[in-house]
């Protein structure tokens, strides 16, 4: 399994990443110096959003996707998945 996530800094600004294994990947962001520059000086981050796709190559296409979308446009996606 691979996941696609939106998570939302301190600073209000918003990450898009991928990976295998979601709740390492988190606490990553948050705690070890591995995450990724953006978010360890953006501290902490939550998890707004994320997706599960069966193969790499398609979590990533969606994470691309994502990255290409405007704030509002990510706003619109999280807020129509929280409403889930």
């Amino acid at each position: 399994m691979f996941y696609v996530y939106i998570l939302k800094c301190k600073d209000g600004t918003f990450y898009v990443g991928s990976t295998n294994n979601l709740e390492k990947r988190l606490h990553a962001h948050n705690h070890l110096k591995s995450g990724a520059h953006y978010t360890k000086i953006r501290r902490p981050v939550k998890l707004k959003y994320s997706q599960v796709f069966k193969t790499y190559s398609a979590a990533r296409k969606r994470e691309r996707d994502l990255k290409r979308l405007s704030r509002e446009e990510k706003v619109k996606i999280i807020e129509i998945n929280h409403s889930k």
